[in-house]
């Protein structure tokens, strides 16, 4: 029995091994077919990775095409409108119905009518500005004519510094465009032209121009040169032109007082030639001296009397004071003398509240006097409200009241103006 049970001890034996053997191959298949974890966690993290690259560069992508939208919109080119239209109606009560009252009704500056006014501004390389302003008026005494807009001014402003800026406008200049603000529209109007905050002599017309800015600390000073043609004369077969030359001087005092000090000075030249270079051009001549017989300058001294150009020099000084009593109270006077044949002395005081959001109200008294008078030859009162309709509109009902020699003018009045 011995030799038949180590038989079958051996055949367990080699089935054991043989079932050893066998899961031993099975299991290391099944090792090599079973991915391992931790590569799997490599392969996870490689893809995310990926993934998050992809995303990173999308948003790139989409940030530079936000940017470059918003570059575009605030590009250095921009152009940028802005309107006002301004109605002004009023009902007169004249003394009587002549010209000594036509007279001081044209020196009140009682101009009825609609103005509207567009500005186009242009920034260019980023602090210098082109401004285009189109105008269309209808004033008393055009009722019939329509309504027809017209290029009023061309500027070019150039910010060469914060404390060095300088101007060219070869169309429409006025002094008053020197100052701090370019935009017309600001300019603070009463009911009548003797109500503004500012003397005449910035809001005249002077054709072509060139001026300079200098800031320094609490010191602003202007000078400019213009040319302009004022055309045929009623009295005279020829063209007359003026060279003006302006300078002003603002000082910032203390308590918020700002004191201006402006001077201009008028060199008219008129002549018999029927010569008229039209806008932008200024004439300059080299005179030649050629030798004539003595009969035929004989003949040409009459001649050479009436075509000798004649010149003529006026001018005009003018000081304003201003100032702030509150956040929305202001008083402002200015006074201005004409150095001309008459000698025109002119002033005005306003007071007035020019809140946006609130109602307001102004008052001007302002006066007239021409040399060798003892009395004031124009005196003039006027008071209005000021009513808010929104952000845009405003409505001022007032009355005026003007005094000249024996004319006297009462006007009920109502100014209504709209900007956007």
């Amino acid at each position: 029995m011995e030799p038949v049970a180590l038989a079958v001890d051996r055949i367990k034996e080699f089935t054991n091994s043989g079932q050893r053997i066998l899961d031993g191959l099975l299991h290391r298949r099944d090792n090599f077919t079973r991915p391992n974890p931790i590569e799997i966690l490599k392969r996870l993290q490689r893809e995310a990775f990926s993934d998050l690259m992809k995303l990173r560069d999308r948003q790139d992508k989409v940030e530079r095409m936000l940017s470059f939208y918003k570059t575009s919109r605030r590009s250095p080119s921009n152009t940028h409108m802005r309107g006002e239209i301004d109605v002004l109606g009023a009902v007169l009560l004249l003394g009587n119905v002549d010209q000594q009252h036509y007279d001081a009704l044209g020196r009140a500056g009682i101009k009825t009518g609609v103005d509207s006014r567009f500005t186009f501004e242009t920034t260019i390389r980023e602090k210098d500005a082109l401004l285009a302003e189109l105008v269309g008026t209808r004033k008393y005494g055009d009722e019939v004519s329509p309504i027809a807009l017209s290029l009023s001014k061309v500027s070019y402003i150039a910010k060469i510094s914060d404390w060095f800026s300088a101007i060219a406008i070869p169309v429409g200049a006025q002094f008053r465009d020197l100052g701090i603000t370019t935009n017309s529209s600001n300019q603070k109007k009463g009911l009548t032209d003797l109500s503004s905050v500012e003397p005449p002599l910035l809001n005249q017309r002077n054709g072509s121009a060139i001026g300079l800015t200098v800031r320094k600390s609490n010191v602003t000073a202007s000078m400019a040169q213009s040319v302009s043609e004022l055309g045929m004369q009623p009295c005279s077969d020829g063209i007359e032109q003026c060279f003006s030359t302006f300078g002003q001087i603002i000082c910032q005092l203390p308590r918020g007082i700002k004191l201006s000090l402006l001077g201009v000075h008028h060199v008219q030249k008129s002549s018999s030639h029927h010569v008229k270079l039209g806008a932008l051009k200024i004439p300059m001549a080299f005179q030649k001296h050629h030798k004539f017989p003595e009969t035929m300058v004989e003949a040409s001294t009459s001649l050479t009397e009436t075509n000798t150009p004649q010149t003529f020099s006026t001018g005009s000084i003018a000081m304003k004071l201003e100032t702030e009593l509150d956040e929305n109270t202001r008083i402002g006077s200015w006074m201005e003398m004409n150095n001309s044949n008459s000698k025109q002395l002119r002033w005005a005081v306003n007071l007035f509240d020019d809140s946006e959001d609130e109602s307001g109200w102004g008052i001007c008294v302002s006066g007239m006097r021409d040399d060798g008078s003892s009395n004031w030859t124009h005196l003039q009162a006027e008071s209005y409200l000021k009513l808010n309709i929104g952000d845009k509109l405003s409505v001022k009902p007032g009355i005026a009241y003007a005094v000249e020699s024996n004319a006297r003018i009462f006007a009920l009045m109502l100014r209504s103006n709209w900007s956007f």
